[in-house]
């Protein structure tokens, strides 16, 4: 069992059963055997004491009964003496009879033949026989009824359920009883010792809690027996006894429910705190505990659980701030390797062009003409241009993602700067340009180089991608206080999915692998930063009717009244 317990890590509730069972069970057992000990031994001698005081009770009786019989006795002796007429003395005898209703009978024998019939006439009736000697060889007889005679010696226990037998000392036949029983007397009789200790109460008897007390008289000469009957055993010993138990019982089983009780709330909160802790190792760093609080809920165990959902609160928030973290590491890692794979792929094209025609010109083997050389110049340009144009798209960014760009603020008519933003476009292709807004001088508050830098992104975006000889259109409208230009393109409907994408860093509408137009994919999220910069808003929409369509919301600067 040892090794079995080292092996096993025992549960809190099998530690408090065990617990209890040492702690409670056992000791409650050897507290009930010594209480019930203690209360058998308080309840067998005071049975005792109580069969010894009955004897004596029983003895003086005898004792007063004794010398108030003899002294009666005595009297009419000394009465008889006086009659010298047979027929005198046996009147007088009557008249005593009528007014002493206990006797039974009265008179006067002249032999001790006749004296033994009324001895054999007592033991056969039940009466009590008691004779005084008179003068030549007579004897004067009282009979008293023995009804009489118990209700004079046991009227002080007569609520006492003890069997009492009162013998006559020579012949040990029965003289008297109370409670007399044909199997208690006999059962009395049998355990009665030869040797009997006189005018002392002795206690006898085989079974000890049900003492037997004798008392041998010798004046007069009786036997008195108190037997201690099952039923003054069990209402004394067993029903106290059986009470003991019950209350131990009782106590027990409450003890046991309340640590039942205990135990069984302690143990749910505690599978709580299991489950909360399994929880969070597996990375679940949202769950808490939820304790079930009652009176039996300990204070360390509340104390625990807050302290335990306090650390995990702390550990929710600092991995949703590592997450973050990890995801703008992501975000910084992605937008490096976008940047090197965009800087490698387009920056190569008008590197290689600029040094293509660069090393054209240093040639000095060959010659050269003058409108060659111009030619090549201006494709140098071109493509200086462009490299400038793509190194201001990624300078700009750092600056629109912790909005650090400076404006300058000022009103300017949208027709001008659509015009402006035209004439700076590069429409290689020479795709038409319809422009509907050149007669909207409406002034919108912006920054002069920023809005057409704006404007020149989106016109240029929408001739690279437009649908080959097909218009780009630009129209206005008002709505509110705003004034929303509109860039629009034909060009296939995109799936909502990838238009919600479009304004993301580096994101185009043809991949890596599909690519046929330039760019850096930085147009849209440049512009979207721009524009919001200056309190506008852009948007982007995609369907049959119009393709694609850009539209960009600016605040109308409102006219001051003038008095």
């Amino acid at each position: 069992m040892v090794q079995f317990f080292s092996k096993r890590r025992l549960k809190i509730a099998e530690q408090i059963i065990i617990v209890s069972f040492f702690a409670v069970l056992i000791p409650m057992i050897i507290s009930g055997i010594i209480i019930n000990n203690v209360n058998q031994q308080s309840n067998r001698a005071q049975l005792r004491s109580t069969a010894i005081m009955i004897a004596k009770i029983v003895s003086e009786e005898i004792d007063v009964f004794e010398q108030s019989i003899n002294t009666e006795l005595n009297q009419i002796i000394n009465t008889i003496e006086y009659y010298n007429n047979p027929n005198a003395e046996q009147q007088y005898l009557d008249n005593i009879i009528s007014g002493l209703p206990f006797y039974k009978e009265l008179t006067i024998v002249d032999s001790k033949e006749k004296l033994k019939q009324y001895k054999a006439y007592n033991l056969r009736d039940n009466y009590a026989v008691f004779s005084r000697p008179l003068k030549n060889g007579r004897f004067l007889v009282a009979v008293l009824d023995m009804e009489n005679l118990k209700m004079d010696w046991f009227k002080t226990l007569a609520e006492d359920k003890r069997q009492i037998y009162v013998l006559e000392g020579s012949t040990n036949e029965l003289f008297a009883s109370s409670n007399y029983t044909v199997e208690g007397f006999n059962n009395s009789m049998l355990q009665l010792p030869k040797n009997l200790q006189e005018n002392v109460p002795v206690i006898f008897g085989e079974v000890k809690n049900q003492p037997l007390v004798y008392l041998k008289k010798t004046n007069p000469d009786a036997l008195i027996i108190v037997n201690t009957t099952e039923a003054i055993k069990r209402d004394a010993i067993d029903f106290n006894r059986d009470r003991i138990i019950l209350s131990i019982l009782i106590t027990m089983l409450a003890i046991f429910f309340v640590l039942g009780l205990y135990t069984s709330y302690l143990y749910i909160n505690i599978r709580q705190l299991f489950k909360a802790i399994i929880a969070i190792s597996k990375g679940n760093y949202g769950r808490r505990i939820r304790l079930l609080t009652n009176i039996f809920t300990p204070f360390e165990l509340v104390f625990l659980a807050t302290e335990f959902n306090r650390m995990v609160n702390q550990i929710h928030k600092s991995y949703v701030q590592i997450n973050k973290k990890n995801k703008e590491l992501k975000q910084l890692d992605e937008f490096r390797s976008n940047m090197i794979d965009t800087v490698s792929h387009e920056f190569r094209t008008p590197l290689t062009s600029i040094q293509g025609y660069t090393s054209r010109l240093l040639r000095q083997d060959i010659q050269i003409d003058e409108e060659t050389r111009q030619k090549s110049l201006k494709i140098i340009k071109r493509q200086s241009e462009r490299l400038k144009r793509m190194i201001e798209d990624l300078l700009v960014i750092p600056d629109i993602e912790n909005a650090k760009l400076n404006f300058n603020i000022v009103n300017l008519p949208i027709n001008a700067v659509i015009e402006n933003s035209i004439l700076l476009v590069k429409n290689d292709s020479g795709k038409e340009i319809i422009n509907n807004i050149q007669d909207c001088s409406t002034e919108i508050a912006a920054d002069n180089d920023r809005i057409e830098q704006v404007f020149v992104n989106l016109i240029e975006n929408a001739i690279k991608y437009a649908k080959e000889e097909t218009p780009i259109r630009l129209d206005y409208e008002i709505e509110n206080d705003n004034l929303i230009v509109s860039v629009q393109n034909e060009y296939d409907v995109i799936p909502r999915e990838k238009l919600k994408t479009l304004f993301d860093k580096f994101t185009r509408l043809d991949d890596s692998t599909t690519r046929t137009t330039r760019g850096t994919g930085l147009g849209l999220y440049i512009v979207k930063g721009l524009v919001e910069s200056m309190n506008g808003e852009i948007r982007l929409y995609s369907n049959e009717d119009c393709g694609f369509c850009v539209k960009v919301y600016m605040p109308i600067v409102k006219e001051e009244n003038t008095l």
